[in-house]
């Protein structure tokens, strides 16, 4: 009788042994496929709210070209002289201002709409290995994107030829997202910009034109010993 206990509570010590094993091993487990999951999550979230945020930018400009608020003759005006050659550019800050907060306001609204979506990662690819990347069942995880938005407009000159000035008018949205992933948070900025007007501003022919084919660095070493000759 007295053997017969013994080997039960052997039997029972060698059960919560293995039992404690088997969970130490699972806890292990867990630890090392979420310190994996952490960098791939991040990776898969920024890529997927940097696309969407992209698309979303895209699709509220648009709107806003479509329904015609950002047109070049309404935003800028021409002064010109006497001879009709033009003088000044002048900007409509108050219809800037006015699209600046529209345009965001929409980013915004639309942002709000696709805060909550799914990652799914394979297991496979949990374990590190290359060859078992992308394979086995999925584990879906839910992410949880909060955004702000800045816009604003800026002009661009740049040469179009001779006597010719190509004008831009560059919308740069800036959009801070912060995402919320299980047990941790990451954020990101996505930075667009866009040209939503533009135009060639064309000047009288210079009698005159000189152009120096070399390099920026020795361009204003030759511009000077032009000028001094």
């Amino acid at each position: 009788m007295k053997r017969l206990r013994y080997v039960r509570i052997r039997a029972r010590k060698r059960g919560a042994i293995w039992l404690c094993a088997a969970v130490l091993g699972i806890i292990v487990a867990i630890t090392v496929a979420l310190g994996r999951m952490k960098p791939i999550l991040t990776s898969l979230a920024t890529a997927r709210v940097s696309n969407t945020v992209s698309r979303i930018v895209v699709a509220a400009v648009n709107e806003a070209i479509a329904e015609g608020k950002l047109e070049y003759n309404t935003l800028i005006t021409f002064e010109k002289d006497k001879d009709g050659h033009i003088t000044a550019l002048k900007s409509d800050m108050a219809a800037f201002n006015r699209l600046q907060s529209q345009i965001t306001d929409s980013i915004l609204l639309r942002l709000g709409q696709v805060s909550d979506e799914d990652l799914s990662i394979p297991i496979g690819t949990l374990t590190g290995s290359p060859l078992l990347a992308g394979r086995g069942p999925c584990i879906c995880v839910k992410m949880q994107s909060v955004g702000s938005a800045s816009a604003r407009f800026r002009n661009s000159f740049s040469a179009a030829g001779i006597n010719q000035t190509r004008h831009q008018i560059l919308l740069a949205v800036d959009v801070d997202v912060s995402i919320l992933l299980p047990m941790f948070h990451t954020s990101t900025r996505v930075s667009n910009e866009i040209s939503v007007g533009e135009t060639v501003i064309v000047g009288s022919v210079p009698e005159t034109f000189t152009s120096f084919d070399t390099t920026p660095d020795e361009r204003a070493e030759y511009a000077q010993d032009y000028i001094l000759n």
